[in-house]
């Protein structure tokens, strides 16, 4: 998906402080929705959430990857990016995504555990 394609309201939108929500489904269904931070590159279509490895968001997703759907509200503009996520471990993943994040809220507490929960991006909805 070329989020590139959704115009200029969108990309500012996503670049502004915004908390997001993460939802994820627990082992038979129910959602776990849960705040979050969160970067989206649009050229390439992927949104990164920086988390603590033993995160019930992480687990979740597991080794395996999970769809799941990130969401992010301001008054009457929202947008929700949905895709398959995975989680990195890579050290040079990790420090990228600790990046990304620090130029969107702030820089992040140190964490040894820290882990990339990665989504490409497959639907976007919205109101921006």
């Amino acid at each position: 998906m070329d989020l590139v394609e959704q115009g200029g309201a969108f990309a500012a939108f996503w670049r502004e402080r915004h908390l997001c929500t993460l939802s994820t489904a627990r082992p038979g269904g129910p959602p776990h929705v849960t705040p979050v931070g969160a970067t989206l590159d649009l050229p390439t279509g992927i949104a990164r959430v920086i988390t603590s490895g033993s995160s019930a968001k992480a687990r979740l997703i597991g080794a395996a990857g999970a769809p799941v759907a990130l969401c992010q509200v301001d008054g009457r503009r929202w947008s929700t990016l949905e895709g398959m996520a995975v989680v990195r471990t890579e050290p040079d993943q990790v420090a990228d995504a600790e990046r990304r994040y620090a130029a969107r809220y702030k820089p992040p507490r140190a964490n040894p555990s820290r882990v990339v929960i990665e989504i490409r991006v497959t639907r976007v909805l919205g109101n921006v």
